[in-house]
């Protein structure tokens, strides 16, 4: 079980962690967070009808790991069209769909991050040595969505945009400034694609 998640009876998954695995993933987890940004104030409205239509940014962020994580939705930046009028347009959609959906978007990544921080800190507080972590199926499924942001973020700042990049990350020396980043990147990736394993039915 260390290194890789591992499919608990009846759903769900475990992996064992020890104190400094912990440390990096929530310490990672909160650097997220803050990414993100907080959610509503204390005195925002306390009508849910308002929340539900409150609308979000039509901008997409200009920190490219927020723009990974929050991409628009017509467009594809690796094949830009010809046409400028059509351009234009998928401009436009891609502003009004952001404008409805990424206050959500948002919400959702929060809820994932959150889950990860309380389950290490009691995982934590049960253990200052670490132990084994047992998720729910929903934090299953949290975890992976905040290990994902994690892995895009972390890919975004090492400037990965194709497997000849990650491959590249394999071969940088040890005095290289980003190899514990990468590191922590290729580790997320073990424990990300032992989780989907586990969640397969």
């Amino acid at each position: 079980m260390p290194g890789h998640f591992e499919p608990l009876p009846g759903g769900g998954a475990a992996v064992a962690l020890d104190a400094v695995e912990i440390s990096i993933i929530r310490s990672l987890t909160v650097q997220l967070l803050e990414l993100i940004g907080p959610g509503p104030a204390e005195d925002a409205s306390a009508d849910p009808l308002a929340e539900l239509f409150a609308e979000g940014p039509s901008r997409p962020p200009a920190d490219p790991a927020l723009h990974r994580l929050f991409p628009d939705a017509y467009r594809d930046p690796e094949q830009p069209p010809a046409d400028p009028r059509q351009e234009a347009e998928q401009r436009a959609l891609s502003a009004e769909f952001r404008r409805y959906t990424e206050n959500d978007l948002r919400a959702g990544k929060r809820d994932n991050a959150l889950a990860v921080i309380r389950s290490l800190d009691a995982l934590a507080a049960a253990d200052d040595d670490g132990g084994v972590l047992e998720l729910s199926p929903r934090e299953s499924r949290q975890w992976l969505g905040a290990l994902n942001d994690l892995r895009l973020t972390i890919g975004s700042r090492l400037e990965i945009t194709d497997e000849d990049d990650t491959d590249l990350l394999y071969r940088l020396p040890d005095d290289d400034p980003r190899k514990p980043l990468v590191m922590a990147y290729l580790w997320l990736g073990g424990l990300q694609e032992t989780l989907v394993h586990t969640l397969m039915p």
